[in-house]
């Protein structure tokens, strides 16, 4: 009795974890930032230092206008930019119908944009259906 149930206490810690694979510039320093800041927040990354990432986000469908410097997958998911670990928390927890998130641009105090005043800036989920804000921010922190 007592080894089944530390099998199952154990069991949580074996469920598999998504990954997110991020493609970005092998010389960019704020995507390093964002891959930090998604690691610190308990994901797992796996990096693609990707030499053409124009072709990445034609492949996976990102609409151009909503193109920022790095592209990452998780489950089925695109991310574009410097989506902040919590809207990517909310966006595997909820699991929309949608292509994806996106932070158009780079706004400053953004995850792996820290330094200077943070910008506000919102959080687009993107796919077929159109776009609507997902959640804003200001730098790292959640206003709605």
């Amino acid at each position: 009795m007592a080894t089944v149930a530390l099998g199952r206490l154990a069991r949580p810690a074996f469920a598999a974890e998504p990954v997110i694979k991020v493609h970005k510039d092998p010389n960019c320093g704020c995507c390093a930032g964002w891959v930090q800041h998604l690691r610190d927040a308990g994901f797992t990354v796996d990096v693609d230092d990707a030499a053409d990432l124009p072709s990445v986000r034609k492949r996976l469908g990102v609409p151009a206008d909503l193109a920022a410097c790095h592209t990452a997958e998780v489950s089925g998911y695109i991310l574009e930019g410097h989506v902040p670990a919590s809207a990517v928390q909310r966006l595997l927890a909820d699991r929309p119908q949608a292509r994806g998130l996106a932070v158009p641009g780079m706004p400053i105090g953004s995850p792996g944009m820290e330094g200077g005043h943070p910008q506000p800036y919102a959080v687009v989920l993107f796919g077929p259906a159109g776009r609507t804000t997902f959640m804003r921010f200001v730098g790292k922190e959640a206003i709605g």
